[in-house]
């Protein structure tokens, strides 16, 4: 690890000013992907800004509905809310597939959202990676890529995003509140990442002088019919292959909404949202899952060692959107 100079903020206004009068700075909360990435020369900051006193620790009603994580949440905290269980299962449990139970206990909500990829190639500085060096190439592409993306990729980058803690707020379609030297500012979640097209090194659409202070989630949070189904190469501490969030509301039988999020096989949360309408107003059964499912992955390029994965999103939609309705399978 080299060698960096550190301050604590005692405010977000302190924090940004903090973070623009040094030469590569970087916010530091839970701390459990930056400084691994620290130790192994991936990332370099000069400067850390700590914004474990920021406060920003609450959960909290929202006025019309909803609720506020504060960004420095843990994702333990989060997951075991009361409420988020009650009204949010689906980020409930979609929390409680990721990482271990003391990463949970010490990372944060919004630094689960910016966490970097698992690529093995942006791990390795010894070899190429547009997302680590831009314009450098992608090793991935025609190296091992078993975990790697069959959706939204480009010639210059094909990772995945980590995250399930986003796939969940993906299918809920939660809000991230951001704040920077030109004020707050929302980005609904749908906006807030990027594929990577030529510019792989830039994973969201944050602004480097800006930081999150809230996500807010809806009113409504699939609480009846709902599921979040994680395929991966061992039971724990693993991260996906395909994961999916699956969310309905339902009059008996008969879907009034639908909102699907993959994980695993994408740059960001992958949503399809006219796949979803397709099953507005008809029955919820396996057929017209299976519909859904097969334009969720039309498109879908695999390379040498994760083709598979287009056929096991396919049939991982179906799986988790029977769940969600609660039919037997």
């Amino acid at each position: 690890m080299r060698s960096f100079t550190y301050t604590r903020a005692k405010d977000v206004p302190s924090a940004l000013q903090d973070l623009s009068s040094h030469q590569d700075a970087k916010f530091i909360a839970g701390g459990t992907n930056l400084l691994d990435l620290m130790k192994i020369d991936v990332m370099k900051p000069r400067h850390l800004v700590d914004i474990t006193g920021l406060g920003m620790k609450s959960i909290e009603e929202r006025k019309g509905g909803g609720l506020r994580l504060g960004a420095l949440v843990t994702n333990a905290d989060t997951a075991y809310h009361e409420q988020v269980e009650k009204r949010y299962p689906l980020l409930s449990h979609a929390i409680l597939a990721g990482a271990s139970a003391q990463l949970r206990n010490k990372a944060t909500d919004a630094g689960n959202l910016l966490q970097r990829t698992r690529c093995y190639y942006f791990y390795d500085t010894a070899t190429p990676c547009n997302k680590r060096e831009p314009g450098s190439g992608c090793s991935a592409i025609n190296g091992y890529n078993r975990n790697h993306a069959i959706l939204g990729h480009s010639e210059h980058c094909i990772a995945t995003h980590p995250s399930d803690m986003a796939v969940g707020l993906a299918a809920l379609e939660a809000t991230i509140r951001v704040t920077g030297p030109q004020g707050e500012r929302e980005i609904p979640i749908a906006d807030f990442y990027r594929l990577p097209g030529d510019m792989p090194q830039k994973d969201t659409n944050l602004g480097e002088d800006e930081i999150i202070t809230a996500i807010d989630l809806p009113s409504r949070g699939f609480a009846d019919n709902y599921a979040y189904l994680k395929n991966r190469d061992r039971a724990s501490y693993a991260f996906a292959l395909v994961s999916v969030a699956a969310g309905l509301e339902m009059d008996g039988d008969t879907i009034k909404e639908a909102r699907i999020a993959l994980g695993g096989v994408a740059h960001k949360p992958w949503r399809k949202p006219e796949a979803e309408a397709m099953l507005v107003g008809k029955k919820a059964n396996r057929e017209n899952f299976m519909t859904v499912a097969d334009a969720y992955v039309q498109g879908a390029a695999g390379f040498k060692y994760n083709e598979f994965k287009i056929e096991l999103a396919r049939r991982s939609i179906v799986r988790a959107l029977m769940q969600a309705a609660k039919i037997d399978q």
